[in-house]
């Protein structure tokens, strides 16, 4: 059998975060995004759920000798699941996938900030695979967007953040915008 495969769909879409060479994109039926609030994270998750009737795009990237160490390690707070089904990419064989997913707490908090810089990368990521098409579809097929956004872009917070052309800045703003999305400025001393 060959190496596992992981299917990302948040940062891990951006190649630019990770060293994991071969990848193919990708797109996984009956999952959906969404921004988790969880009492151990100041901060919200992009996490994954099962949701019927919905399609993500995503990439698929092979996890060399079964290691998942490095990725456990930097995915914490997210639980790994196989994914039994609804998975079609463009790799050129059949691949034994898996997916994090951060559990649903017992007592959901009030809504946490969104993280810019983090959702900076993860657009970033989105336009360079699937194109603004695409892009915009991330938007759409993510839930929870009633969360606030902390505007840390001008001293990123995200430790794997990106510099983004100012056309992906502005579709980024401009995608914002269109949620109606509440801007936080960070605090400064």
């Amino acid at each position: 059998m060959s190496d596992p495969f992981f299917f990302g769909y948040g940062s891990l879409v951006n190649r630019d975060t990770h060293a994991y060479s071969e990848a193919y994109p990708a797109r996984l039926a009956g999952w959906r995004r969404t921004w988790r609030h969880t009492p151990q994270r100041a901060l919200a998750f992009l996490t994954a759920e099962p949701a019927e009737g919905v399609e993500i795009d995503g990439l698929i990237a092979r996890v060399p000798g079964d290691d998942w160490r490095a990725l456990d390690e930097r995915e914490a707070g997210y639980a790994r699941h196989r994914i039994a089904g609804g998975l079609q990419h463009s790799a050129p064989r059949a691949v034994a996938a898996q997916i994090y997913a951060v559990p649903a707490p017992d007592a959901v908090p009030a809504p946490r900030p969104i993280l810019l810089s983090y959702l900076d990368v993860v657009v970033q990521g989105f336009l360079r695979e699937f194109g603004t098409e695409g892009a915009a579809d991330f938007f759409a097929t993510t839930a929870g967007w009633e969360a606030p956004v902390l505007d840390d872009r001008a001293a990123p917070r995200y430790p794997r953040h990106r510099v983004l052309t100012r056309a992906e800045s502005a579709f980024v703003d401009d995608r914002l915008e269109a949620l109606g999305a509440r801007l936080l400025p960070i605090d400064r001393p």
